[in-house]
């Protein structure tokens, strides 16, 4: 894949992987579009890297997706790599689902219903472009389902799904797709605390970045790379392992 000179899209660009792909990609000479949806996220990595634009959008929304793609269409026609970072990890007791519909179904309106609608909308600017990239960030639980975090992982796996049919469907046009499934890696998904455990966040960007030169379409590191090429029999034990210690946990209980 070709690193420089060309013109970005990264949606949840304003922290985390989002920001450090995007940073990255300053670096080496691209033209960068950030989406987020908090203003001072949006004001302090503009502040950290300057040459980054930054789009304020509500991803949960179809209506300011449209808008999105709208913008891009008349303001950044050139596009030529959509990444789609952009997504919220919330634990959940399917036994003690007391909220309001609408705080679950965000979860799943930012992370599945946003990249395949903005993937739809921008597609037909995308295949005119001489050469395209489309990268989904999944995650190493598209594989192996935290059983705490259920829409999540639901959502992670639907996107991975997706990301493999819209290759093949893509296999005869300039547009290549490829797949990020992060491990579990130090950032703030999830809430400020929940991840400050894992692969340290720049590690993790040199690793991805390194696949991408290589044009790899399915790009992992660390667990995620375990988990890829383990055996369903195996995926299926890590789970249930995982899932004895988590359902103990008063955090879960009150999930």
């Amino acid at each position: 894949m070709k690193l420089t000179d060309r013109n970005i899209v990264i949606t949840g660009g304003a922290g985390g992987i989002g920001f450090a792909m995007a940073s990255e990609f300053v670096k080496r000479g691209n033209n960068v579009v950030i989406v987020d949806y908090n203003d001072d996220a949006l004001l302090e990595a503009q502040k950290q890297v300057p040459a980054l634009i930054t789009k304020k959008i509500n991803l949960a929304l179809s209506d300011e997706r449209v808008q999105l793609a709208q913008w891009i269409n008349t303001e950044f026609q050139n596009v030529d790599m959509l990444i789609n970072v952009a997504g919220i990890q919330k634990w959940v007791n399917l036994q003690n689902m007391q909220q309001d519909w609408a705080n679950y179904h965000n979860e799943i309106a930012i992370n599945l219903e946003a990249p395949i609608h903005l993937i739809s909308l921008l597609l037909p600017t995308l295949v005119k472009a001489a050469d395209a990239d489309i990268i989904n960030v999944t995650s190493g639980l598209a594989v192996t389902p935290g059983t705490w975090v259920p829409i999540y992982s639901a959502t992670k796996a639907g996107l991975r799904t997706f990301t493999e049919v819209l290759r093949l469907q893509l296999e005869d046009t300039n547009v290549k797709v490829h797949d990020i499934l992060p491990p579990a890696v130090n950032t703030n998904l999830g809430g400020g605390g929940v991840h400050d455990y894992g692969t340290p966040l720049a590690e993790f960007n040199d690793a991805v970045f390194e696949q991408l030169a290589n044009d790899q379409n399915e790009i992992t590191y660390d667990t995620s790379t375990v988990q890829l090429h383990a055996t369903k029999a195996e995926n299926q034990e890590q789970t249930e392992n995982i899932w004895h210690i988590f359902k103990e946990t008063d955090t879960f209980k009150n999930a």
